[in-house]
């Protein structure tokens, strides 16, 4: 499946967008930390993942939900909050 990177999460990636073969979020994140080191200290603290990353499947927030299970047609998107405006 396609999963997109947003923000510092793509910096230190160096890609927008990478393809993954996963069946679960969790799968997602482990095969997105062995191939992009740099992001197991972004998204992760210790084991758990870090409040402030935000996780869409096609456009639904499964953020708390690690075992959400996936498929291969879908979009993950993997960003941090983001903030601006005025």
């Amino acid at each position: 499946m396609r999963v997109k990177l947003f923000a510092n999460f793509r910096e230190i990636a160096g890609v927008s967008e990478v393809e993954v073969d996963a069946r679960s979020i969790r799968d997602v994140l482990t095969k997105l930390c062995e191939a992009f080191p740099g992001l197991k200290d972004a998204f992760f603290e210790g084991d758990e993942l870090k409040d402030y990353v935000h996780i869409m499947v096609n456009g639904r927030h499964v953020r708390g939900n690690l075992d959400f299970e996936i498929k291969d047609d879908d979009v993950v998107a993997v960003f941090p909050p983001v903030s601006g405006g005025r």
